[in-house]
């Protein structure tokens, strides 16, 4: 009998060295000791996107271009990213003194921060150069500084031109930044210099699938699609029962903020919530722009996004208060940063962030990954939670899912949004492709899409929307992605579209993912950490929301009028970063406080339910997630084995077979066929953990 296992190893299986006394503190010495010599300088590598290339190139920018708010990432010296590191191990360490002794931005800032005599030397430097030196946040790791393009070249040793990618108009540096060396010890570059924007992680139903949706447009008319909504999760997840309690856990007391590139029309919350019987809790919302340097963006085309984090960040915890937090983009960097960096700046900042939107560790390059390793590890040391997307571009984080037909040509990649060792980063499931014929089986024949059409957990595989998934290529009567994606039919589905997951290239494997079943031993972070539903009507099933703002193609959101409902359905690892940030605030609840990075926890209670890469038990094959409605109660985490995230490739990155003429898909090698990658018993670049029961999953919260 499948019975759920106790807590009493869990210290021993997060993986940290008990300590009675918090880490040793370094005491920062300067490391800008000699003169900055303009003449000596060094190059700044890999801090040139990747799309700033000469077929691309319009020209040089005018000097008097002006580029407010450019970020620029100090680095920490060794002993005191060591002793930092030990402290936030010791912050998630129950049998340490310094568990859940959550810092404040000040006190990181005085504790780690570079010497106050190399951030003067900087900002000296900065300003000798006309740039005006706005803020230096409280980390001691960004600097905020306005200036022109003139100034930039000046200082920096590199033109700003203008690009144009795909009709898209854009500007960036040309050419990798130069300093004085003097410098380098503290200074690692930029945040970013371009405006490459990041991508928004939501997908709408794809208008070559036939779905079920009487009335609706064609290529979706003829059937009814089936649509998640809140009530739905609960069921599916196993929410309802922590409403139920008699000390209901709900949220209430817990804070969310969503970071946005756009404001919303906040009757479209209210409108969601009433529909779906939230409106009868306490839960509010309200829209927020966190200053300095941070103006109201309004409403524009990211009001999609902003509306589905906004209403779900509130679905699953209809206690809790949601605020949607927004800036306008600078010349060089995107809203949600300025407000994420100015929330952890504050006295006491949100216990609870979600943000679903990302860009390629290639992309960031070395100061935008630095920026973003910096940000998330101020918020773990805060104690915040943060939750970001993987993604939806399947193994193929450098290419653009939203492309229709696309594959990848830029190989394996993470985002470096999602990548650090101190986020969640969620990912995405599909319901089981065979269940298409018996959907009535697991929802109910009435369907309503404003009440509770789910009966039960449904069973889950991998998001793939690609003709080499192996689910959809083997249901096509192929044997292989590269066959299908070569055949007639499978032309219609060259597409990168899928739930992501890959090793990142930045950061090594961190204490808490070790010795987890089925996490491989490449000494890489590797993403993602856990997943829910994240489909976009592939087979039939996709998630609502509401925005009805029209001039910005929005419908209206009458749930009962099938192409409304329609119209207000999608998917993608948009929903499953606000829905985990609700889930943890019902954690919160729970357990009294914030928890800071989840992550250790997540991993400890896997490796508790069913041990550990060498010590493993059966428990986990009782919860595998193609179960369904048989699967134990008391199972907190469903572990999907079904299918694959790789994706048709053409060209010479992680691709095979290697052809001039034929697509091939996504591999390892070039060589020989390593599908990256395919899901498989345990942790996988699939699902991570995979989906959760959240009653479970909070009662079992230490």
């Amino acid at each position: 009998m499948f019975t759920r296992p106790t807590l009493y190893v869990l210290p021993l299986l997060l993986g940290f060295v008990a300590s009675a006394f918090p880490p040793a503190t370094y005491a920062a010495a300067a490391r800008i000791v000699g003169p900055v010599d303009e003449s000596d300088l060094i190059e700044l590598t890999g801090n040139t996107h990747p799309l700033a290339i000469a077929k691309f190139d319009r020209g040089v920018v005018a000097d008097s271009l002006p580029l407010e708010h450019m970020y620029v990432v100090l680095r920490r010296s060794p002993e005191q990213e060591q002793a930092l590191e030990q402290l936030i191990q010791a912050q998630h360490d129950p049998q340490s003194a310094s568990y859940h002794h959550w810092m404040t931005a000040d006190e990181l800032g005085r504790r780690f921060g570079p010497a106050q005599e190399d951030i003067d030397a900087v900002v000296g430097w900065l300003s000798s150069h006309g740039f005006e030196v706005n803020l230096v946040h409280k980390s001691g790791l960004t600097i905020d500084i306005s200036g022109t393009a003139g100034a930039v070249r000046n200082a920096f040793h590199t033109e700003i031109h203008q690009y144009n990618v795909n009709g898209e108009e854009h500007i960036a540096n040309s050419t990798d930044p130069q300093i004085p060396a003097a410098l380098a010890p503290v200074v690692v570059g930029f945040a970013s210099l371009n405006d490459f924007r990041p991508t928004a992680m939501v997908a709408k139903p794809r208008p070559n699938l036939t779905l079920k949706c009487t009335g609706c447009p064609d290529g979706f008319a003829g059937e009814v699609i089936y649509l998640e909504t809140p009530p739905d999760f609960a069921t599916i997840y196993n929410v309802a029962p922590l409403y139920q309690r008699s000390k209901a856990i709900t949220g209430k007391g817990q804070t969310i903020v969503v970071l946005e590139e756009s404001d919303i029309l906040a009757a479209d919350v209210a409108t969601f919530r009433k529909a779906f019987g939230l409106s009868s809790f306490s839960g509010k919302f309200s829209q927020i722009h966190p200053g300095p340097g941070c103006a109201d963006p309004g409403t524009n085309g990211f009001i999609l996004e902003a509306s589905v984090d906004a209403e779900w960040a509130g679905a699953v915890a209809p206690d809790a208060t949601v605020e949607l937090a927004s800036c306008v983009d600078t010349a060089t960097l995107p809203g949600i940063l300025v407000a994420a960096v100015n929330l952890l700046d504050k006295a006491t900042p949100p216990p609870i962030m979600s943000l679903s939107f990302g860009t390629c560790e290639a992309e960031l390059g070395p100061g935008g990954n630095a920026f973003f390793n910096g940000l998330w590890q101020q918020a773990d040391s805060e104690g915040v939670s943060v939750f970001v997307s993987a993604g939806d571009a399947s193994a193929a984080g450098c290419d653009n899912f939203a492309l229709i037909p696309n594959w990848a040509v830029a190989g394996i990649a993470a985002s470096g949004y999602a990548s650090t060792p101190h986020n969640v980063a969620t990912g995405g499931t599909d319901f089981l492709a065979t269940l298409l014929p018996n959907l009535s089986s697991y929802w109910s024949a009435s369907n309503s899409p404003t009440g509770r059409s789910a009966q039960s957990y449904i069973p889950e595989m991998t998001w793939n929307d690609s003709c080499a998934s192996s689910v959809v290529y083997t249901l096509s009567g192929f044997s292989s992605g590269a066959a299908f994606c070569n055949s007639n039919a499978g032309q219609d589905l060259l597409d990168i579209i899928g739930g992501s997951g890959a090793p990142s290239m930045i950061y090594s494997k961190p204490a808490w993912q070790q010795e987890t079943i089925g996490v491989p031993s490449d000494g890489k972070r590797d993403l993602p950490d856990v997943s829910l539903f994240a489909s976009d009507g592939f087979f039939n099933q996709a998630i609502v929301f509401c925005m009805s703002d029209a001039s910005q193609g929005g419908s209206p959101c009458d749930y009962t009028n099938p192409v409304d409902a329609f119209n207000n359905s999608a998917g993608g690892t948009s929903f499953t970063a606000p829905q985990f940030a609700s889930i943890q605030a019902l954690i919160n609840q729970k357990a009294g406080g914030r928890q800071g990075n989840p992550d250790p926890v997540f991993y400890a209670l896997y490796k508790t339910e069913f041990g550990t890469a060498s010590s493993r038990n059966g428990h986990l094959m009782t919860c595998n997630a193609t179960a369904g409605n048989m699967i134990p109660p008391a199972c907190i985490f469903h572990d999907v084995t079904l299918g694959n995230n790789d994706v048709p490739c053409f060209g010479p990155n992680n691709c095979f077979p290697q052809s001039a003429t034929l697509f091939g898909v996504l591999s390892k090698s070039d060589a020989k066929l390593e599908v990256a990658y395919p899901a498989q018993t345990g942790w996988d670049f699939t699902s991570g953990l995979g989906s959760v029961n959240v009653t479970n999953l909070v009662t079992m919260w230490p």
